[in-house]
């Protein structure tokens, strides 16, 4: 089953992308002053980049290169998130628990991603604006090859 999607807000991947998002920046509050500079300013900016990447993205979707550039900066973004949060953990900042739900965001933003640049051409626009977004699970395995034509 599939369903028109007219902004990429409709996204699954971008929905995922914000949880991502605000469970590291809700999480984040609770570090140390001394981080504020590091660790809490890199996991912030590198979630909050996922969303805003694939954002311009969508916006670019008509020209296949770009959409998959974009898409392989939110992949990456997210990914570095990821090493943010087990620099976290390795602090103390989180708890094993709180690590893994955010890691499991990681995972579905990153496999979602991973999805959309190998299966590039299910996201490409129609005339009239809207993409059909195919309801299939994502790959979750982020370590896998992304090469979209191969």
């Amino acid at each position: 089953m599939s369903k028109g999607v007219r902004s990429y807000r409709e996204l699954r991947v971008f929905a995922s992308a914000v949880e991502l998002r605000r469970g590291a920046f809700e999480a984040s509050k609770t570090w140390s002053k001394a981080e504020r500079y590091a660790l809490t300013d890199q996991v912030r900016r590198s979630s909050r980049s996922v969303g805003a990447n694939i954002a311009e993205a969508w916006s670019k979707r008509r020209y296949p290169r770009h959409f998959v550039a974009k898409l392989t900066d939110a992949h990456g973004e997210a990914e570095e998130t990821g090493v943010w949060l087990d620099t976290a953990r390795e602090c103390g900042y989180l708890t094993g628990d709180q690590h893994a739900d955010l890691m499991a965001l990681v995972r579905a933003t990153a496999g979602g991603l991973a999805t959309m640049i190998r299966q590039s051409d299910r996201w490409a626009g129609s005339p009239d604006g809207s993409v059909r977004e195919v309801d299939v699970p994502y790959d979750l395995d982020p370590m896998s090859d992304l090469d979209p034509d191969g």
